[in-house]
């Protein structure tokens, strides 16, 4: 005769449900969780608007540290795409995860030691290895041996340069320049400086991808073709 104790359906309906113990476990995290947010409201001033004021303000502090970072355009070495007011919107995550800037892209990056102690906006011309000279027989900027119309981003009137120059851009640098080149001081002006006006790609802080200010410019900045020709630079790879 078997003498353990048999469970009766009395006893099993008794007891609580697997379910059950696992709704009441959660229930009691939701009311614990709900607790503390209450706790903390309680102590704010302004209670859950300040609360939801204090959450957002991190998460813009974050997104600005890590991913998007807006810059106001602060002269009109860009023109006439960018112009002085415009805010565009820097993407840092563009050149992260093995990137590298290309040439035709818009990058903002901290002068210091460079341009000057403050961050620019200028378009790379020349990326490491590449051969920048200024200018062909009709006056256009060549890279690697090819010339470049700049014609549909270059600021109405301008040429491509009024400084000749003839450099080879070192690796891990950028060559850059702005759109308005009559008002723009840029790696033409810096080659006898220290760093011989390029551009360390570390000092890069990202690449300007939307003008959002003001909403009559706003739009999204596209890498012109002009530079999808140019050969590869002899000795590099890609």
């Amino acid at each position: 005769m078997d003498t353990e104790a048999q469970p009766t359906e009395r006893d099993r309906s008794s007891r609580p449900s697997d379910s059950e113990e696992i709704s009441d476990t959660e229930g009691q995290e939701g009311r614990s969780r709900f607790a503390l947010v209450s706790r903390i409201t309680d102590r704010l001033p302004g209670g859950r608007l300040s609360l939801t004021l204090l959450v957002f303000l991190a998460f813009l502090l974050l997104l600005n540290t890590f991913v998007l970072r807006p810059f106001e355009i602060p002269s009109g070495s860009m023109e006439s795409g960018l112009r002085i007011g415009d805010r565009v919107l820097v993407n840092k995550l563009a050149y992260r995860f093995g990137a590298e800037p290309r040439r035709g892209d818009v990058v903002v990056f901290d002068g210091t030691g460079y341009f000057g102690d403050a961050d620019y906006i200028k378009r790379v011309v020349g990326v490491g290895g590449d051969h920048v000279v200024c200018c062909d027989k009709e006056g256009r900027i060549q890279v690697n041996g090819r010339s470049v119309d700049e014609s549909t981003f270059l600021y109405a009137g301008d040429s491509p340069s009024t400084v000749p120059f003839d450099v080879v851009v070192p690796d891990g640098t950028l060559f850059v320049l702005g759109d308005h080149r009559s008002e723009s001081s840029d790696s033409r002006d810096h080659l006898g400086s220290p760093g011989g006006g390029m551009i360390p790609v570390d000092d890069v802080i990202g690449r300007a991808d939307w003008i959002v200010w003001p909403t009559a410019h706003w739009t999204r900045l596209h890498r012109p073709d002009a530079y999808a020709r140019v050969p590869v630079a002899e000795g590099t790879h890609g």
